[in-house]
């Protein structure tokens, strides 16, 4: 058994379960935020999910890259790649739509934007829950 496949399954893991976290409970919650607060709040959690975020993309990306360029013995050329697509799939959606849609909504709470910012972090979630089930299927195969 690979250790980096364990290590990379137990991030990849991780990154999904805290992805599906945000988008069922955290961000259903931003509704709930007064107006009044709603700056402060929105501030506030940008500010503290880079704490938990920030090491799982780098462990993500630590790990993705091992297994593209070290392939563990047995693993197939093309899992490499499909699952630095994905890492591209999230760090792109994340840099370049969830971020923006985060700088809007830390002006004040809009109902479209808040809808759009669902819609980009469900890309989110589904690719994490794919690399997750692509990482679990290069460990037990």
């Amino acid at each position: 058994m690979s250790p980096l496949l364990v290590v990379h399954l137990a991030v990849a893991a991780g990154y999904a379960g805290f992805q599906w976290t945000v988008q069922v409970l955290v961000y259903r919650q931003f509704e709930l935020v007064p107006a009044a607060a709603f700056v402060a709040y929105e501030q506030a959690h940008q500010r503290r999910v880079s704490f938990v975020v920030g090491p799982l993309f780098a462990g993500l990306t630590l790990t993705t890259a091992g297994v593209l360029f070290f392939r563990p013995a047995g693993t197939p050329w093309w899992a490499g790649i499909v699952g630095a697509v994905l890492l591209v799939v999230i760090l792109g959606v994340t840099a370049f739509l969830a971020v923006p849609l985060h700088g809007r909504l830390s002006t004040g709470f809009e109902k479209s934007v808040y809808r759009s910012l669902l819609r980009v972090d469900l890309v989110r979630a589904v690719a994490a829950t794919l690399d997750a089930a692509l990482a679990a299927w290069l460990l037990l195969r």
